[in-house]
Parts: C-alpha cells; structure tokens; sequence
C-alpha cells in the first residue's frame, strides 16, 4: 500500500495548479501559429515593375494607322448614315408642315 503525505498532496496540486496554465498557453499559441501558417499571403500594395532586361514593345508606325483606320472607319459610316436620316427626318418633317397647310410638296427624286 502506498501513502502519499500532506507534501507529496502539496507538490501534486501545485503542480497541477502551474502545468495547466503552461498547457493552455502552450495550445493557444500552438494553434495561432497553424492559424498564420494557413493564412493567404498579404496582396503586395504596389504592381511589381517589369524587369530591365524585358524590352518594352514598340509601336510600328504602319500598325498604329491600320488600327486607326480600323477604328474610325465605321464611325465614319455612322458619320454618314446619320447625314442620310437627317436629311430624311427634314423632308418628312416638311411633307407634314405642308401637308397640314393644305399645300402639295413633290416627292423627292421625280
């Protein structure tokens, strides 16, 4: 049979009382360290510059016109098509005034 004395009790107890709070704090930080460990790396603030070495691309005269042409020939198209409804809307617009005074506008083209 074993007998533990009222100092063996102590030690055990205030043992217990020290290693608990070393174990709780030896868990938190613990699982903070797994919790930084998965966190997504930080965004960097500013682009990365290009490198030096990289040539920078340079525009060749002939491809800047053809794609300024490309651009701007269907807006000249629009352009165009406009003037023609404009011209239309006028006409229709003074077939009605005359039509509402009573005075007989000849169709266009005849």
């Amino acid at each position: 049979m074993t007998t533990t004395t009222s100092a063996d009790a102590n030690r055990d107890r205030a043992h217990r009382l020290v290693a608990t709070p070393l174990r709780h704090a030896a868990m938190i930080t613990l699982a903070g360290l797994l919790l930084a460990a998965c966190s997504p790396e930080p965004t960097p603030a500013e682009p990365t510059p290009v490198p030096e070495e990289e040539p920078t691309p340079q525009v060749v005269a002939g491809d800047a016109t053809e794609l300024r042409d490309a651009i701007q020939a269907p807006q000249d198209k629009a352009r165009a098509v406009e003037d023609t409804l404009m011209q239309a809307a006028d006409a229709q617009r003074e077939a009605i005034d005359a039509a509402e005074g009573g005075e007989a506008v000849p169709p266009e083209g005849g």
